[in-house]
Parts: C-alpha cells; structure tokens; sequence
C-alpha cells in the first residue's frame, strides 16, 4: 500500500479515536497525548517505504524520534497522560461556549484539524521519498539546525519546569514567590521560546524536503505553515488568561518578544528582578 494512503488511515483512526475518546471521558486533550507519538509515526512509514536505505530519510526520522521522545516527557511529567490532565484552557473555554458549539467546536478543531496539522507537517518526508538522493552540506546544516532548536526548547522548558516546582513550593510554604510567572531565562527574551523552538524544528523538516526536490517551491509548506497559525492563535488565547490572572503580565507583554527569541525593549525588569 502506498506509503500517504498508510498515513491518511492511521489519520482517520487516530481523528475517530480521539473524538470518541473525549466524548466517554470528557476530557478534550486526546489530541495532545498524541501529539509527540503520531508525527514519529507517519515519519517513520516514510522512512520504512524507502527499505530505510535513503540516507536523509533515516536522519530526518531519528531527528523526530528526538523530537518526539523529548517532547513525551515532557508532557508526560507534567501529568498530561494522567487522568484530568485535560489542557486548562478548555475547561474556560467550554464555559464560554453553548454545550453543542464547544463538541463542534471539539470536533472540526480540537480533533481533525489539529490531526491533519501532525499528518501534513510530516509530508516532507513523503517529498524526500519521492526525490531520493545524497546527504548533502546542506542536510548537514539543517540536521544541526534542528538539533540546536531542540536543545533550545529543552532548556526553555526544563526552565519552565524549574519555575513551576520553586513557585508551588514557596505557596506551599506560605511564601510569596518573586514572580507569578515565568519571565526569566530565555523568557526574558521571548513570551513563549517554547512554541518558537517547536515550530522552527518543523520549519527545518519542511528545509529538508525543499532540499529533497531542488526548490522550496513546494506544497508541503502547508504543514508549517498552519502550524505557525496554531501556535499565533493559541498563543493570543494563552495570553488573554495569563493576563486575567495577573495584570502585570501587561507590562512583560510590552517589554519581551511574543515568539521569537529578541532583546527586550526599554523598560523591562533587570534580570537580578526575575523569579
């Protein structure tokens, strides 16, 4: 069976698994539990219609194996496979919405489009399938490209991680913790370094086919490009919250870059300042 028609059924399963999921236990993040597991797979189809004899392929696949297994445990020690480890911003989210506009709502974005994003953010590798050939300079660079954004969003959230655990220990015990959230470290030079780093690893694995085919002219950039869209909305979401919460987040959110990593601007707190 040709390798993309694999891909769409392990799509369609995965889409009708995690929307019947969210309707028996009425949690709405099955979509996130597989997020770092499905883009490995579809890689590795790929990688396996080419016999794993293309050199690229093997490289681009044990790169998302990286990128998956890193981004697992991540998700996986903050207690996202756990039961009730439903994304915070759906239960909000839900209380804003008509019962049936948030199960539509669930269905056409939470659960399909969110699985077409994982499958089309994987199709370069179909692209290098197609267009076999050598390891080049230029993969060279682009696989430590790739590696260098996966430190850098290991970092940032093992940063996030650090502040976490030091701000519910200090409420713990009846302290005051410096900052409510997290500003320091690489989020003193961007909002959120953690979807920066994530989708430019896709962005890199779309570099990789445009190498493949001999033009960036290609339609895979689809995949990076809605994803780029995910994270802008999620993030104008994610913020609207965090400044509910706490009004100071308005001036970080003057100060500090959105998403990509950049000084800040006049008036942001000195790092001796941050939490």
């Amino acid at each position: 069976m040709d390798a993309v028609i694999v891909c769409l059924w392990i799509c369609a399963g995965t889409c009708a698994a995690a929307w019947i999921a969210s309707l028996i236990t009425d949690e709405h993040s099955w979509v996130d539990r597989i997020w770092s597991i499905i883009p490995v797979v579809y890689v590795g189809v790929f990688a396996a219609a080419a016999g794993f004899a293309d050199l690229r392929l093997n490289v681009v696949a044990a790169l998302v194996l990286l990128w998956g297994a890193r981004l697992t445990f991540n998700f996986a020690r903050r207690g996202g496979y756990a039961p009730g480890g439903e994304d915070y911003r759906w239960p909000i989210l839900r209380a804003r919405l008509a019962r049936w506009q948030f199960q539509l709502f669930n269905l056409l974005f939470i659960t399909v489009y969110q699985n077409i994003i994982l499958l089309l953010i994987a199709l370069p590798a179909y692209t290098m399938l197609t267009h076999r050939g050598g390891f080049g300079p230029v993969d060279a660079v682009l696989a430590l490209v790739f590696l260098g954004l996966l430190a850098g969003e290991t970092v940032a959230d093992q940063q996030q991680w650090n502040f976490h655990r030091d701000k519910h220990a200090a409420l713990a015990e009846g302290r005051v913790p410096p900052s409510r959230f997290m500003r320091s470290g690489l989020f003193r030079y961007s909002r959120h370094p953690n979807y920066f780093f994530e989708q430019a690893q896709w962005w890199v694995v779309f570099g990789f086919g445009a190498v493949a085919a001999g033009s960036v002219l290609q339609p895979t950039i689809l995949g990076p490009v809605l994803l780029t869209a995910l994270f802008v909305g999620s993030t104008i979401f994610t913020e609207s919250i965090t400044l509910s919460k706490y009004p100071e987040y308005a001036d970080y959110r003057a100060t500090t870059s959105p998403i990509v990593p950049w000084p800040p601007r006049s008036g942001a707190p000195a790092p001796a300042d941050q939490a």
